[in-house]
């Protein structure tokens, strides 16, 4: 007994040094992971924290180099708000909650039919059609300025919603559209087929089994949609006038509004306004995000 289980222990410990390895090897790079990953997200997140913190201190000591808040203060909040000025900054936000509302939808309905054509439907130069849509939204919005404001100027659109909600939807619409597409492509043909062997129509097959599906991916194309309409402010800051002013050109009037005065507290308060709100929507739907960009990679 005692000459057949030393052998057959050596044998285990043998076996047993490579797995510890392993194991340190493997907790080592976990490691090495977390350590990455904190410091892309400290690198990233440096700049919205030293935002909030200007936003909250007193306007006498704006430069102030302390990283925590300090002379805490709420009036820039105020300040931000206060019409006296010049800044019309609740109604800029009311601005740019409509243009991204109006985007978005208008860019999701359209989307996911095209989406759905270019994924499901065999037509000659599909593939071609799916090109031109990526490469619009790869042309720089600053070559279409001065055209859009020519044409706009001489149809009299200039300071309307609509010459801003159009131009807008021009550079979401690509990102719905390749978005869904990359979703549709993945989806089973089998479910749809089943719903017609039910005797479901092309149509209702798409409204009752496709769009159900869809739904995470519809939810997180909207999300991103939105943001990409909210944070638009090129086109918005040539083509508004004070009445359609959107957020971000409002803030950067802000500067203006007051004579002889940089009011960079107040500037930090409004910025701190406008993202915030981006922020806990997308910390809220987090997984319902997660899920949609996700959800086209599983068969």
């Amino acid at each position: 007994m005692t000459a057949v289980a030393g052998p057959v222990a050596g044998e285990a410990a043998q076996a047993q040094i490579p797995n510890n390895s392993a194991s340190r090897r493997d907790r080592w790079a976990n490691i090495r992971t977390y350590i990455s990953a904190v410091i892309i997200l400290l690198w990233c997140l440096a700049p919205f924290y030293w935002m909030v913190v200007t936003a909250f201190r007193d306007v006498n000591f704006t430069f102030d180099n302390t990283p925590w808040p300090t002379h805490v203060t709420l009036d820039n909040f105020r300040a931000a708000f206060d019409e006296s000025t010049g800044n019309r900054f609740l109604l800029a936000l009311g601005n740019s909650l409509f243009v991204s509302t109006v985007t978005t939808l208008i860019s999701l309905v359209v989307g996911v039919f095209a989406a759905y054509a270019l994924a499901r439907l065999n037509f000659r130069n599909k593939f071609l059609i799916l090109g031109f849509i990526l490469g619009a939204s790869m042309f720089p919005g600053v070559a279409l300025v001065t055209p859009l404001f020519q044409l706009f100027t001489r149809i009299g659109w200039i300071g309307t919603y609509q010459a801003l909600i159009i131009p807008s939807i021009s550079f979401v619409l690509p990102l719905t559209v390749y978005t869904l597409t990359s979703f549709f492509r993945e989806m089973p043909w089998e479910l749809e087929e089943a719903a017609r062997m039910d005797g479901c129509t092309p149509g209702e097959a798409f409204r009752k089994v496709i769009m159900p599906l869809a739904a995470p991916a519809v939810f997180t194309t909207a999300i991103l949609a939105f943001i990409s309409a909210w944070n638009e402010f090129l086109i918005a800051s040539q083509l508004s006038n004070e009445a359609t002013r959107t957020v971000t050109v409002a803030i950067a009037y802000f500067a203006g509004a007051i004579p002889r005065q940089e009011p960079y507290t107040t500037v930090m308060a409004a910025g701190t306004i406008v993202t915030i709100p981006l922020v806990i929507l997308v910390l809220i739907f987090q997984r319902r995000i997660v899920d949609g960009l996700t959800a086209g990679g599983v068969k």
